[in-house]
């Protein structure tokens, strides 16, 4: 009885479950069209298309760029039919079935098919002197032993030369693809005008393409290693066989009159592709932008192909649609684990650096757009998190309007084609509320400069443009949003270990950004900062710097010494690009995304990290400090040490923006730094810093400072980043010259070319532990005009003799004092009257008797004659202003002035009374 009851559970579950799977799938689209074309446009659609190149001036230009682009090759393939098919890339003679690769480069093939084969790319790194030929220049029918004749752009005049395939990067696949390019362009125009000429030419080039790849087999890499799961047919990553799309869009167009022609090669071509599309589903990675990009190639192809019912293995259409959907394998995930993997639908944050997650976003709302007018069909409902993901890009921006560009990531705008493509959505669906969500947005982030409105960019002389989605028309009883809808004092991002504080916009905006390491296409960078200032991200992350694949970017781009961290015993490492070491955050305020309720005045967080390649204890608190309309500093408190001790030293990078930099004492006079051979892999030290060069330095136990400056034209005002960096006992500094900052495109708006130029960098060396003797640091960043802020920085000591305590009175020239704590574990330190065990803590007094007492992570502070004190650990912010006193508080707190004493529940920011 009691297996039969277990049994009878057992199955319940497994229905259930079952059950559950067919809840969670997205539907598929239903009345597939069954003729040809189907990818852009159906035959029924052909007239109105024609009635549009009649009437539009802009439709006849780009009919007539396409013939521009193949009517030369058309005529000559009358005469000479083989002129064009003879440049594929293909083994001619050899014939070759089997492609063998040795980990990223192409070795050799062997196995002979009846017919000539396509060829394999030559490398997955694409860097290679060799340039891809013109048409004209390429060989006919190449297939030699001593390799291919690609031009050398290494050498004087691009000379010809004989190379291996190995060395000659992407040029095999890009010869292919631009052939099998023209050959799309020419169907779609017979089917457009029913000249066989056209017809002619692109079969001709088809049937050779899918004919010789329907002989292929899968790449074999001899190594055996992670390459053999990357690899297609084409090339050696899956997701770069979109030339799989081109074949797809060419064999729509041409289809009838191969169904009249040549029908017996049906059977071979449609087979050819389904082996292609399953190479590109057996392969690949699934939990980063690869699963969608393949998901985009795998759409196209199974789109081509007839439905289900018309196959043996009953793998046609909607098989493979259902795939990309619902269905979940090794290397090509369902849609919505996809989405469930990748996404934190609290934050709405995609699981990789900032320039690819928004790209993905980009491309997921691009992706719901088209599927809906294709198939009639919107996916939105199926896919939660898809609104905020969009909602929460403007959380990458700092006051300038540029990104975040931590990881593999640049500088530059955010994508408003994800809010336009929701918007495209709604409107389609009749989504009022949708469509008013997201013109708000729209509105308020791609307002158009009154010199550009009304101007239309000039569509591409391509296909695509007949059937691009009309310009975008915005509904103007939707009202622009605010800025503060969008975009808050703090933002953590657990899921890419990234935390941003930022006040303001524009020039006197400030922001410092914290990243560790989680996710994908990050760096080895501990706990990196990015800083922004008067105008510019003058921090700013150095990009990646080269291909992946390339020694400059494994070695110094991806590793600690590029990145404003510390470093330590000169070896922190691990694993860059797919990276798991995150920071926890410790303490922060406000809140993240809290928008209103909190003094706006002073941001912090508190972040640990433990480096795993030392084990090393990394601690970092970083607080930014506005002290007027355009005045305001940073504070960044670095400490490490590690756990088994014996620390043989810690490096502080910090690299800046400018073409100068100078290395001052407390009092602004220069220092003499000396040349040295420290800082070298020799040592048993990481390669990075051979990739330094111009190396000074000098010891001292003395307060010193660095400046940059970043020297614009004489009309406009040059920009300074000033770190105060508080002296410590056997302490080192160093001036560097580190590999130029490739993060910026076009330089962003600064005046020299930051891509070519050294990223001028300093480094605090701190011998022994960095714990007791952190880097204690200030940031002010200022411009020519408006001068310095502050008047003097100093540090002091805890009287209570605590040895882990930092303390700064920093004075402003408008005779505003600050003082700063900063302890660790509760540890009570005291100083002039003034007590604290938190974490941080700010004493700010102005010069006309405003006070503001800041306890960040604490429970007591007594200052100016105020007892903040509570029963838990919290952040609690107390403002006398102008005769009233203004309390947040985070946590319950008990607040005592003189003979006075009240009791205050948490709450938000009001005006109180003792």
């Amino acid at each position: 009885m009691k297996n039969k009851l277990g049994l009878s559970i057992v199955l319940v579950f497994i229905v259930g479950w079952l059950n559950a799977q067919e809840i969670n799938k997205i539907p598929l689209p239903t009345n597939l069209e069954q003729g040809y074309p189907r990818l852009y446009v159906t035959e029924s659609g052909k007239k109105d298309l024609e009635k549009t190149i009649k009437k539009e001036a802009w439709a006849k230009d780009v009919l007539k760029g396409i013939h521009d682009r193949i009517d030369a090759y058309v005529s000559r393939h009358v005469e000479d039919p083989e002129w064009m098919v003879s440049r594929l890339q293909m083994h001619w003679k050899t014939k070759a079935t089997n492609i063998y690769v040795n980990g990223i480069n192409y070795s050799h093939a062997d196995g002979e098919a009846p017919v000539p084969t396509v060829r394999f790319v030559g490398s997955r790194d694409y860097t290679t002197p060799y340039g891809t030929p013109k048409l004209e220049d390429v060989l006919p029918y190449m297939d030699d032993p001593r390799g291919l004749y690609y031009p050398n752009r290494s050498k004087e005049g691009s000379p010809f030369e004989w190379v291996d395939p190995s060395k000659t990067g992407r040029i095999i696949y890009s010869i292919n693809q631009q052939i099998i390019e023209l050959a799309r362009d020419a169907a779609f125009i017979y089917w457009l005008e029913k000249d066989e000429r056209y017809a002619k030419f692109a079969y001709d080039i088809m049937h050779t393409y899918l004919e010789g790849m329907s002989y292929r087999s899968e790449p074999i890499d001899l190594l055996n290693g992670h390459i053999q799961t990357l690899v297609g047919f084409a090339n050696f990553q899956v997701i770069h066989d979109n030339v799989l799309i081109s074949v797809a869009e060419l064999y729509d167009f041409l289809y009838r009159y191969v169904e009249v022609n040549h029908s017996e090669n049906i059977v071979m071509y449609d087979k050819t592709i389904k082996r292609w599309t399953d190479q590109i589903i057996k392969n690949g990675v699934p939990q980063n932008n690869w699963n969608l990009h393949q998901a985009k190639i795998i759409l196209k192809a199974a789109m081509v192909l007839k439905d289900n019912r018309y196959y043996e293995d009953k793998k046609g259409r909607e098989y493979y649609i259902n795939y990309i959907l619902n269905v979940t394998s090794a290397r090509q995930w369902s849609l919505t684990k996809f989405m469930e993997f990748g996404y934190d639908y609290n934050t709405g944050v995609w699981a990789e650096c900032p320039g690819y997650a928004q790209g993905v976003t980009k491309d997921l709302t691009t992706f719901i757009k088209d599927f809906d007018n294709t198939f009639n069909h919107n996916l939105l409902p199926y896919m939660p998190g898809m609104k905020q993901a969009v909602k929460m890009l403007p959380q990458y921006l700092f006051p300038n309007g540029q990104m975040v560009a931590f990881g593999d990531s640049n500088y530059g705008g955010f994508y408003t084609e994800a809010i336009s493509n929701l918007i495209r959505v709604a409107q389609k669906n009749n989504d009022e509320a949708l469509e008013k969500e997201f013109t708000a947005m729209y509105r308020l982030f791609s307002e158009e400069p009154e010199e550009a409105k009304g101007k239309q960019r000039k569509p591409r002389a391509d296909i695509s443009s007949f059937f691009a989605a009309k310009p975008l028309e915005i509904n103007q009883k939707y009202k622009k949003g605010n800025l503060e809808d969008y975009i808050t004092q703090t933002f953590y991002a657990p899921n890419v270990s990234w935390h941003v504080q930022r006040m303001g916009t524009g020039k006197h905006g400030m922001m410092a950004s914290l990243n560790g390491s989680l996710g994908n296409h990050m760096h080895a960078n501990g706990i990196n900062l990015e800083l922004y200032g008067k105008g510019f991200v003058q921090g700013a992350d150095p990009g990646k710097g080269a291909g992946y694949l390339q020694p400059i970017y494994l070695e110094f781009y991806s590793q600690f010494p590029a990145h404003n961290t510390v470093m330590v015993d000169g070896v922190s490492s691990y694993t860059e690009m797919f990276s798991n070491h995150a920071f926890d955050l410790i303490g922060e305020y406000p809140k993240s995304e809290k928008k209103d309720g909190y003094y706006s005045n002073i941001t912090y967080s508190d972040v640990y990290f433990l480096e795993p390649e030392t084990r090393s204890d990394q601690s970092r608190l970083v607080s930014v400090v506005k002290t007027g309309e355009t005045t305001g500093y940073y504070i960044d408190i670095f400490r490490s040490r590690k756990q088994r001790k014996g620390d043989k030293f810690h490096d502080y990078f910090y690299h800046n923006l400018g073409q100068s930099m100078k290395v001052l004492d407390a009092s602004g006079q220069p220092l003499d730094l000396k040349p040295t051979e420290e800082m070298a892999f020799a040592g048993g030290y990481l390669y990075a810093f051979d990739y330094q060069w111009d190396k000074k330095s000098l010891k001292t136990n003395n307060d010193y400072q660095a400046q940059w400056k970043i020297d614009r034209p004489n009309d406009e005002e040059d920009v300074f980043m000033n770190l105060w960096m508080k002296g410590a006992e056997n302490r080192e500094i160093f001036s560097l010259k580190s590999p130029p900052n490739k993060a910026f495109r076009g330089n962003g708006g600064l005046p020299y070319e930051v891509d070519k130029a050294p990223y001028l960098t300093f480094n605090a060396r701190q011998y022994g532990e960095a714990w007791e003797h952190p880097f204690v640091s200030v940031y002010e960043p200022f411009t020519s005009s408006e001068g310095k802020s502050i008047a003097s920085i100093n540090g002091f000591d805890d009287e209570n003799g605590g040895k882990e305590f930092v303390g700064l009175q920093i004075i402003s020239k408008s005779g505003r004092e600050d003082l700063v704590f900063s302890s660790k574990n509760q540890q009570m330190a005291t100083y002039k009257n003034n007590s604290t065990n938190a974490d941080y803590a700010l004493v700010a007094k102005e010069k006309n008797g405003n006070i503001i007492l800041f306890m960040g992570n604490g429970n007591y502070l007594k200052a100016n004659d105020y007892t903040i004190s509570t029963t838990e650990i919290g952040n609690v912010v107390l403002e006398e202003k102008e005769g009233q006193l203004w309390l947040h508080n985070e946590v319950p707190v008990v607040i005592t002035y003189k003979n006075k004493k009240a009791n205050f529940k948490a709450e938000d920011s009001r005006v109180i009374n003792l």
